[in-house]
């Protein structure tokens, strides 16, 4: 499936700090800390990005990090306020579950999975984090995840089919 470039430029985008880590590197001369944080953007309306940034000091690291998750958007299909079916996204010993939900149900996630969700501007859904509770992969399945939902009119127009035979 090939992914189209989104000019992160020409959408208005908010950035969210998910988790900041300190590594340490250990050399001749002792130790080098630097941090490392990883950072969601997103504009609330279908589209959102993660990425990771490292530097000494964590302001440095944010900037890199965003930076990173622009490079790295995506455009998720929504229907109303969930997403159009339920999915799950795998990635490392990551897996999340994400279901639709009805109007007014909020978005129901732990941490990490709740901050993609709402800069990627779902309302209304239902998730389970199944395996490892370690932020980056849990962000890295979630975005798999949403990069694998497709629209009804999408499978249609894929299979050559009106949107009436594919919903019986």
């Amino acid at each position: 499936m090939q992914r189209e470039m989104i000019d992160a430029s020409k959408l208005d985008l908010k950035e969210k700090v998910v988790s900041i880590n300190r590594v340490t590197k250990v050399v001749k001369g002792g130790r080098n800390f630097r941090f490392s944080c990883l950072v969601i953007v997103g504009d609330e309306n279908g589209h959102v990005g993660a990425g990771v940034g490292k530097a000494i000091e964590i302001p440095e690291a944010i900037r890199k990090g965003i930076e990173d998750a622009k490079k790295n958007l995506i455009k998720i299909p929504l229907s109303n306020t969930t997403i159009p079916h339920e999915v799950v996204g795998h990635f490392g010993a990551g897996n999340v579950l994400l279901k639709p939900a009805g109007e007014g149900t909020g978005v129901i996630a732990g941490g990490p999975v709740r901050a993609v969700l709402e800069l990627a501007g779902v309302r209304d859904i239902r998730t389970k984090s199944l395996g490892t509770n370690n932020a980056r992969n849990m962000v890295n399945a979630t975005m798999e995840g949403l990069a694998r939902l497709t629209t009804v009119e999408q499978v249609a127009k894929l299979r050559g089919k009106t949107i009436e035979e594919i919903l019986g």
